[in-house]
This record gives structure tokens, C-alpha cells and sequence, in this order.
């Protein structure tokens, strides 16, 4: 039987649906952390990666989408699967506009719920490494003057040393001395790979977020 890695936070009031989930699951091979109710689940777990909440949808005290809600509020977003034994279509809809990666109604086979938890440990797992290589673009880019920041950001829209000069006042020879630079610090050897280090990321967002450095020529 094949071993399955991830973290799975458990959260069900549902006190033999739960043990049987948790034994069920970490006899497979996943780390299971699991509790009753959605504030034990707020109050004792820590942020783990990659994982998943495998969340109940109806619960004394808080609801699985008012979890939901406030898990998204403090930009905690490990992947949520929804279980249930009812649901009305607009919680549903809620669910999902909230980021769901799936909604399981009870009974579920064991291979239907392994693939739909595997599928959200995946999401996890690219969402981890996207983090990481943002925040070494962010260190790297740190270590840009000014100038080079303005630079990097035409280099990334594809503009030439001389129509770089042009926007930014400075000579082409000038440009192509911060090019170089900027390729050196970033680690690149070349244009294309600078656009594809940079590639779905909101770069001015990234920018924005770096503290402002000495000025230059």
C-alpha cells in the first residue's frame, strides 16, 4: 500500500466519525491532528505545510464556514475539504467562493477522500514553494539600488537597453552596465530567465513591499 505524506487537521463534533477518520488516515501514513469543534481547532493548532483541514461543515458553536471565514481573515490558507452529512446549496456556493478545494458528502469511499486530500496537500505544497521563491526574488531584489529596481522592472516588460534609456534618462551604456549587474545579483544569465523567475507574480505588489534603498545614476 502506498504511503501517503501531509498534515491533516480534523475537525468534526462527531466523535466516532473522528477516531475512525484519524485512525483510518494515519494508518495510511498521514500525520493527523484532530479536534471537536472549530475553536479547539483555532486555539491549539499550529501552521503546518503542507496540509490540510479536513473540516465538518455543521458544528455546535462555530460553523465549518464561519472557520472557514475567519481562517481566510488572518490569511491562513492552508486548503480546506469540506465533509458533511447535509448541506444546503447556498453553504455550498459559500464554500467554495471562500476557496474550498472540495465538499465531500457522508458516506465518501476511502479512495474518494485519500484522492480529494492528496489533491489539497499538492495545492499546498506549490503554494509553499511559490512563497519560498517570492521570498528569495524579495532578498535578491532588496539588494537593488534605485536605479536597478527601476531597470529590473523594464528588463521584466521586455525593453531594450536603448528603450530603457529612453524611459528612464539614462544612456544605453548605462543601462547595459545595470543590466548586467542586475543579472549578476539575481543570479540570471539573461533577460528570458529573469522574466521566468518573475513569471505570475505581482511585481509591483513585491516591489512596493522591499524598503527603498540608496538612489544612483
Amino acid at each position: 500500500m502506498k504511503k501517503r505524506l501531509g498534515h491533516i487537521y480534523l475537525v468534526d463534533d462527531n466523535h466516532d466519525m473522528r477516531f475512525y477518520l484519524s485512525d483510518m488516515l494515519s494508518m495510511l501514513g498521514y500525520t493527523v491532528d484532530h479536534y471537536d469543534n472549530a475553536q479547539s481547532f483555532l486555539d491549539k493548532s499550529s501552521n503546518m505545510s503542507p496540509a490540510v483541514v479536513l473540516l465538518d461543515m455543521r458544528m455546535p458553536g462555530l460553523s465549518g464556514l464561519e472557520l472557514q471565514g475567519r481562517l481566510d481573515a488572518a490569511g491562513r490558507k492552508t486548503p480546506i475539504v469540506f465533509i458533511s452529512g447535509e448541506s444546503d446549496r447556498d453553504e455550498i456556493i459559500q464554500a467554495f467562493r471562500l476557496g474550498a478545494v472540495d465538499f465531500l458528502l457522508k458516506p465518501f469511499t476511502r479512495e474518494k477522500l485519500c484522492d480529494v486530500i492528496d489533491k489539497a496537500l499538492d495545492i499546498d505544497s506549490q503554494r509553499n514553494q511559490e512563497l519560498i521563491h517570492t521570498d528569495n526574488l524579495k532578498r535578491s531584489l532588496a539588494g537593488l539600488s534605485r536605479r536597478e529596481k527601476e531597470v529590473f522592472m523594464l528588463i521584466v516588460q521586455g525593453l531594450t537597453n536603448k528603450a530603457i534609456g529612453e524611459v528612464t534618462g539614462i544612456q544605453p551604456g548605462t543601462a547595459k552596465k545595470h543590466r548586467a549587474t542586475i543579472y549578476q545579483k539575481l543570479a540570471v544569465n539573461n533577460a528570458a530567465e529573469l522574466m521566468g523567475q518573475c513569471k505570475g507574480l505581482d511585481l509591483p505588489k513585491i516591489m512596493a513591499s522591499i524598503p527603498v534603498q540608496r538612489a544612483d545614476h
